[in-house]
């Protein structure tokens, strides 16, 4: 019989061969954590602050950025901390919270990108019934369902992972996911229930992604005819379409390092691409739409201008 024994700390292995470059990955970590800060309370200060920005599309971006907070926040912390102490431990609980926080993150994005799919299809190719369809409380409704639905999902995953027998403390990675632990499972014929659910999490994420990807197909196909579709598409889908398609790199990337790397797959490559997806969108979206989106774009110049006033009368009056 399998060496059962009760688990209540977790060895994290993902930082064994970073002993000499801890200083460095730890200023490089604290540096994206604070722009990650930066950029998205930023983009969600000025939404939150500036009514002519109280629109459907924005609202969702808020929320967007909201969410890209809530996961990057279930990593960084921890991860900084580990790169400080001599020993990556983490207690069973607190493992079986950030699967369920970085995983929720990930399946939101994903929920949020086909809601503001669904506005631009609205917005472009049904605009006369786009106030009446997409009112303040509906958007809010989806928003946040957009959140609670992926979260109860993960949640039932992360459940039935608590429930296996588990034979060893060592996960190999910098952060807790379900996939890890349930590999830990002393009886693998235990973990056919978390395989089945895990499964059909799959597929509702891809037919997300396959519901994006045919609403941004037909917006294409209705706005190559009309001039002013044209540039309504390429003001305010591109940014969703960069969004998605960054979203989809890293969690493929991540997803098959998780599933398919080989042990001679270099550490520090596996770890990096592990992280890609705490790293990448959640700086790169709010730059995007801080550039691409007009009306933003010119709320942050605005602001950069009256700073820049504002100094220069310092300087002056001294």
């Amino acid at each position: 019989m399998a060496n059962v024994s009760v688990i209540t700390v977790f060895v994290l292995s993902g930082l064994n061969e970073t002993v000499n470059d801890r200083s460095i990955i730890f200023f490089l970590s604290l540096l994206c954590y604070c722009t990650i800060l930066l950029v998205n309370v930023s983009l969600i200060v000025i939404i939150i602050l500036d009514n002519s920005l109280h629109e459907p599309m924005y609202i969702l971006l808020c929320v967007f950025c909201m969410n890209g907070l809530y996961g990057t926040t279930g990593f960084y912390p921890k991860f900084l901390w580990d790169l400080l102490s001599p020993v990556h431990v983490i207690s069973y609980s607190g493992c079986l919270v950030q699967a369920l926080v970085m995983y929720s993150f990930a399946c939101s994005d994903l929920s949020i990108l086909a809601v503001m799919a669904y506005d631009r299809y609205l917005a472009i190719c049904r605009p006369l019934e786009y106030h009446s369809v997409m009112s303040k409380n509906r958007v809010t409704k989806l928003a946040f369902f957009s959140w609670f639905t992926p979260f109860c999902i993960i949640a039932t995953n992360v459940y039935l992972t608590s429930r296996v027998k588990l034979c060893s403390s060592h996960i190999d990675r910098l952060f807790c996911v379900n996939w890890s632990i349930v590999q830990l499972a002393c009886f693998p014929e235990e973990t056919a229930i978390n395989g089945i659910v895990a499964n059909i999490t799959v597929i509702i994420y891809v037919l997300h992604g396959l519901f994006i990807v045919w609403s941004y197909l037909y917006l294409i196909k209705t706005c190559i005819s009309s001039l002013e579709n044209r540039a309504k598409f390429m003001q305010t889908c591109v940014p969703h379409l960069t969004s998605l398609l960054t979203f989809l790199f890293t969690m493929l990337f991540d997803g098959m390092t998780l599933r398919f790397a080989s042990k001679d797959f270099p550490e520090f490559l596996q770890n990096f691409i592990s992280i890609e997806f705490l790293i990448i969108p959640p700086i790169m979206n709010p730059l995007i739409y801080g550039f691409k989106l007009t009306k933003i774009r010119n709320k942050i110049s605005g602001v950069v201008y009256f700073q820049m006033n504002v100094k220069q009368h310092f300087m002056t009056s001294n």
